[in-house]
C-alpha cells in the first residue's frame, strides 16, 4: 500500500513546544516537517532558548543546517566560542561537537534542519 502525502501548511506555533531535556537549559524544539507528513529526507525544527539558556554539548552523525530567527548568542563547537545574531546561518558537519547558547535577554529561536539518512 502506497500512503499519498498532500502540501503541509501550519503555523509553527500550532506544532507542540517539547522541552529539551538532558543537557539543556530552558530550551524547546518543536518538529515542524518530518517523516509523518510524507518528508523523506529531511526533518525541520524550531528551537527556542530563553535568556542565558542553552542547548547540550554534543555531536553525532549527521550534519546540521541553522538558520538563526531571532536573537543573539553564541555557538560553541570544538572548542571554540563564536558569536551571531539574527540572520546568521550555519552549516555544522557531522561529528562536530557544538552548543547554541543565547546570551541576550530576549528569546533565541532558530531553524534546524537534519538529514533522516544519509543519500
Amino acid at each position: 500500500m502506497v500512503t499519498m502525502y498532500k502540501m503541509k501548511h501550519i503555523n509553527y506555533k500550532d506544532v507542540k513546544a517539547e522541552r529539551v531535556e538532558e543537557g539543556a537549559k530552558d530550551t524547546t524544539i518543536r518538529w515542524l516537517i518530518t517523516s509523518k507528513d510524507g518528508a523523506n529526507h529531511f526533518a525541520m525544527r524550531e528551537f527556542e532558548i530563553k535568556s542565558k539558556g542553552y542547548t547540550p554539548l554534543h555531536k553525532h552523525d549527521w550534519e546540521h543546517e541553522v538558520f538563526i530567527l531571532e536573537g543573539k548568542g553564541i555557538v560553541i563547537s570544538n572548542g571554540k566560542e563564536e558569536r551571531f545574531k539574527k540572520g546568521d546561518v550555519f552549516f555544522i558537519p557531522s561529528m562536530e561537537e557544538h552548543q547554541f547558547k543565547n546570551t541576550g535577554k530576549k528569546m533565541l529561536k532558530f531553524l534546524c534542519l537534519i538529514p533522516y539518512k544519509e543519500d
